[in-house]
């Protein structure tokens, strides 16, 4: 079941619940779907796409909810929270740090990389490999640690 399907279902059951954070982020969801798919640039829709997308938006209410707790207002911080949450059920559940290092030591030697210049060649198949299961710092950190040993 596509992304678009699944945020409509919830967005029916979110309604029926009379859940406000859950309406404000699913219909923030159907938004950016709906932006991506209006935006012209030929791009279909498949399951990277919705990953990266999520990504963007979990990225966000990050950031928000980061930069409202340094300034103290914890009210627009749980918001973001809240949001955060919802946002996490529909990505694909995370990589443990054992599973992330047990691929990319079978990247490491798929490739032959054996030292930092060849950090952009497995970080390349690495973020293919756990598109939306992992975040770029954690990957680019373990990359790191594994090429230097």
């Amino acid at each position: 079941m596509q992304l678009e399907e699944k945020v409509m279902q919830a967005l029916k059951q979110a309604m029926k619940d009379k859940d406000q954070a859950a309406l404000r982020t699913l219909r923030a969801i159907k938004s950016a779907i709906l932006i991506f798919n209006t935006s012209g640039s030929g791009e279909v829709l498949d399951e990277a796409a919705e990953i990266k997308i999520l990504q963007k938006m979990v990225k966000q209410r990050k950031e928000s909810a980061s930069i409202f707790k340094e300034q103290n207002r914890q009210d627009l911080a749980v918001t973001e929270e809240e949001e955060l949450v919802i946002l996490e059920q529909f990505l694909p559940k995370p990589l443990s740090e054992a599973e992330l290092t047990h691929i990319i030591q079978a990247i490491i030697s798929t490739t032959g990389a054996s030292a930092m210049k060849d950090m952009g060649k497995v970080m390349g198949m690495a973020n293919q490999q756990v598109a939306g299961r992992a975040e770029g710092k954690t990957i680019s950190d373990l990359v790191k640690r594994l090429l230097l040993e």
